[in-house]
């Protein structure tokens, strides 16, 4: 959850909890309508199920190495609040989990955000490429999660754009605002500002779905 959501929410708490105890113990019964009383009822209501989606997926939610995902997405039977948080958490269609795991981050593995003035790698060792049985990709977004345009229109790369591997099999993915001498094919543009990223696999190994397959973080370089 971004600094700015988790102060929205405490904003909304405050202003929802104010309501409740002005409605409660500070308003005469006999000036209230039932006009007024639909409109803050709706306000209310509004409020705390953003606070509620908000609660839950940080409740629900799994961080490791600064990448965040949620298990169980979109699972017949899940909760209202369980499927408002995942659908706040990730946006857009939302698949079961056998179909497709989601991770995303805008911060390093030290918890800095991402900026794009710095210098990232992102070193799979080897035989730890994201496994699936379909496909994989890391895709950019900058602070508001919109495509970064950049010489070579790349918005993503993945198991399918030519990554090229290092003499130990190990792969790196570099991550900056200007090319990599000597390793295009790895880098995926950033920004000049913050940014995020998502991960996403399709079909994914057993080593995903029973929880041990590790994302490594995102590391600052020199």
């Amino acid at each position: 959850m971004s600094k700015f959501y988790t102060y929205l929410m405490g904003i909304v708490g405050a202003v929802c909890a104010s309501f409740l105890i002005r409605l409660f113990f500070f308003t005469d019964l006999s000036t209230r309508t039932l006009r007024s009383d639909i409109l803050q009822g709706v306000l209310i209501g509004v409020g705390l199920a953003f606070v509620m989606a908000q609660v839950y997926g940080k409740i629900k939610g799994t961080k490791i190495n600064g990448w965040t995902t949620m298990y169980g997405c979109g699972e017949p039977g899940n909760g209202m609040f369980l499927r408002a948080a995942h659908s706040w958490t990730f946006l857009g269609p939302i698949n079961v989990p056998e179909e497709a795991m989601y991770w995303y981050t805008n911060s390093d593995g030290t918890g800095h955000t991402l900026d794009g003035r710095q210098n990232y790698i992102m070193h799979f060792p080897p035989g730890q490429l994201p496994p699936n049985d379909a496909f994989w990709s890391l895709t950019m977004g900058d602070a508001k999660n919109h495509f970064v345009p950049n010489p070579l229109n790349r918005y993503s790369v993945s198991d399918r754009t030519g990554l090229v591997p290092n003499a130990d099999g190990s792969t790196d993915i570099y991550i900056q605002n200007t090319v990599p001498i000597d390793r295009e094919s790895n880098w995926l543009p950033a920004p000049s500002g913050n940014f995020i990223l998502w991960l996403r696999v399709y079909i994914p190994g057993a080593a995903i779905l029973n929880r041990t397959y590790t994302v490594p973080p995102i590391v600052k370089t020199k």
